[in-house]
């Protein structure tokens, strides 16, 4: 290999865990349990041995201080062998689509033939910490050398020290949660209830449509009893959605309600990784190719989540492409309303030339995060082996992955079936 050529990246397949609402269904397993089970489901799935695995690159948002190195442990609770050289990320709402990158890079770059990228969330199971104060008498009476210091250093605890620290979802550069942000966002681009709650409802009937004929439990492995996304509602309506009251500006003048925006998930996903000629020599046919990624990051006063607004047109400029072109859009819905919002964005132009006005038949065809759940690191990962796995059954020649991220960031990722 020339030192300016890279390798072809071919997407073989991937599986998940099923996907359940926090605090639900999977709140008895643990980050690292689902992680392995969509490490071994992918294994598994695609039918390849373990042992031709060269990387894994794992990553998680809710990163737990007793497993920093997640993807390793991973490594070791899987059917991988132990010298496989692992990586964990933790990008936000990307890092399933960053660790896609990772290994991406090493297949191209002739670093490894085979990899594993994928992410997990257990929102049931996150680490509980103190506040500041509390921990640093926690360790002050640790390091007690006498049984006198240790009880000086306990007489100093008051019942507000035992409170754990509560985790929020606030930005911290900004104060405001994502939520937050997204009711200014719509507010600015003039993105009504009713075309949010729109979204929402294409989202659960696609999803179930979806589930309904086996396209979307073909990619999960089962664990325990379930067998499929626990989040899908087939009942909902128009008109039970706008029954919601709204969540994040609790005004008139609020839209976001519970129904309308992603919620807080647990699950996880794991995407296969191939050269094109590895993947010949195996007998596997690829379901995609990538063809390329652009990540950006945006100033949070411009939207926090409207970097797809930038990021997809760029990439297809970028490659030469129209909006045209593209034969299926997957789009990360953290809220219809950020949904809506980037839509317009690629419509009327923003920061980058408008590229024109999405066809709704194409986008998320098989639902999205709204109706099949969100956990935060393994959406990347989701949403890439749906997109392929569609591409195959279609024989379709190109589509677009686009993901918002918390902390104002956004990829665009290109597949291609050539």
């Amino acid at each position: 290999m020339s030192e300016n050529k890279t390798r072809k990246v071919a997407i073989i397949g991937g599986a998940r865990t099923p996907f359940a609402k926090a605090g639900a269904q999977l709140k008895g397993y643990s980050a690292l349990d689902l992680a392995t089970h969509s490490v071994d489901g992918a294994i598994e799935k695609v039918d390849i041995d373990p042992k031709i695995v060269d990387e894994l690159a794992y990553g998680t948002v809710i990163v737990n201080p007793a497993i920093p190195h997640l993807a390793r442990e991973v490594n070791f609770r899987s059917a991988l062998p132990a010298d496989v050289r692992a990586v964990t990320l933790t990008d936000n709402c990307i890092t399933g689509t960053s660790a896609i990158q990772s290994v991406y890079n090493s297949i191209a770059l002739g670093r490894a033939d085979v990899g594993i990228a994928g992410g997990v969330e257990s929102m049931s199971n996150p680490p509980v910490m103190f506040m500041p104060e509390a921990s640093r008498i926690f360790l002050e009476t640790s390091r007690a050398r006498s049984f006198g210091d240790r009880l000086k250093a306990i007489a100093k605890f008051r019942p507000k020290h035992f409170k754990p620290w509560s985790y929020g979802i606030a930005e911290p550069s900004t104060g405001l949660t994502m939520g937050e942000h997204t009711e200014i966002t719509v507010k600015e681009w003039g993105i009504s209830r009713e075309e949010q709650d729109e979204i929402a409802y294409r989202s659960h009937v696609n999803a179930h449509t979806a589930t309904e004929d086996g396209r979307l439990t073909a990619e999960i492995a089962r664990l325990g009893t379930y067998d499929r996304d626990l989040l899908i509602r087939p009942d909902t309506s128009i008109e039970a959605l706008a029954k919601l009251r709204p969540v994040f500006d609790r005004s008139e003048s609020g839209t976001l309600t519970a129904g309308n925006s992603s919620p807080l998930t647990d699950g996880a996903a794991a995407t296969v990784l191939m050269t094109e000629d590895r993947a010949r020599e195996l007998g596997h046919e690829p379901l995609a190719y990538i063809k390329d990624f652009v990540n950006v990051g945006i100033d949070p006063s411009d939207g926090l989540l409207m970097g797809p607004g930038v990021a997809v047109p760029r990439l297809l400029k970028r490659n030469g492409l129209a909006l045209e072109d593209i034969d299926i859009i997957e789009m990360h819905e953290a809220f219809a309303g950020q949904v809506a919002s980037n839509l317009k964005a690629w419509e009327q132009g923003w920061k980058e030339a408008a590229i024109g006005r999405v066809d709704r038949a194409i986008l998320n065809t098989m639902g999205s995060s709204i109706a099949v759940g969100h956990p935060f690191a393994a959406t990347g990962a989701r949403i890439t082996t749906t997109l392929a796995n569609e591409m195959a059954r279609r024989n379709v020649r190109y589509g677009v992955i686009s993901i918002c991220g918390a902390g104002a960031t956004a990829v665009a990722m290109l597949l291609e079936r050539s």
